[in-house]
């Protein structure tokens, strides 16, 4: 039986790379690509796909909060987070929203291929690489220093070289609240301006070096 599959990704690049990876099975077809959540969330309905292959980022939105959206819909649909990102809180973030599979988007296309497959035989059985040392540090006592899923998300904006206006409008916040969450993180990492909370971020591990 083929698994229908669905793309949300807001990089058409990206979504030609894995439609191209999908058809290259035989046991896959694409049968549509949306990049954006309220494109998704038409594209899933009228489609009524297996499985939806779903980024984080989104323009209009976030991709945890369209997993969630789905899986609310439908209890039978496979649901796989493809993500630059790798950190605990976004991997129980999909979890705890319904996801079948987290995957990095530096996982190779058989890795992709292999956690569509498990979304469309186990769709409510969550798959993720190391998820028992995820859940391990979960269930342990926090050592340091640790950032909120939107702090982490402002860092890792920050590093890249975005300013507050900027990081505002792809997070949809204001500026306001993301300063708000800058001197908290300002305070947690006991430093004094940006650069600093940036540096410190990279040495403890909150945010990662580089991301692809």
């Amino acid at each position: 039986m083929t698994v229908r599959v669905l793309l949300v990704d807001d990089h058409e690049l990206v979504r030609h790379g894995l439609r191209r990876a999908f058809e290259r099975e035989a046991a896959f077809e694409v049968v549509g690509e949306a990049g954006t959540v309220a494109e998704a969330a038409g594209q899933a309905a009228l489609l009524q796909p297996d499985v939806a292959v779903v980024d984080v980022n989104l323009p209009d939105g976030d991709g945890i909060d369209l997993v969630r959206e789905l899986r609310a819909a439908r209890a039978d649909l496979g649901l796989v987070v493809v993500t630059m990102y790798d950190d605990d809180a976004r991997v129980m973030a999909a979890l705890e929203a319904g996801a079948s599979a987290y995957v990095n988007k530096n996982a190779t296309a058989d890795e992709v291929l292999a956690a569509a497959r498990h979304a469309a035989a186990s769709p409510t059985a969550f798959s993720a690489h190391d998820l028992a040392a995820v859940l391990r540090r979960r269930m342990s006592p926090p050592e340091g220093p640790r950032l909120t899923e939107r702090e982490t998300q402002i860092m890792d904006l920050l590093k890249d070289g975005l300013s507050v206006a900027q990081v505002s409008r792809r997070l949809y916040i204001s500026e306001s609240t993301t300063k708000t969450h800058m001197s908290k993180v300002y305070e947690k990492l006991g430093a004094r301006n940006r650069t600093q909370a940036v540096m410190e971020a990279l040495r403890l591990g909150l945010i990662r070096q580089q991301a692809s």
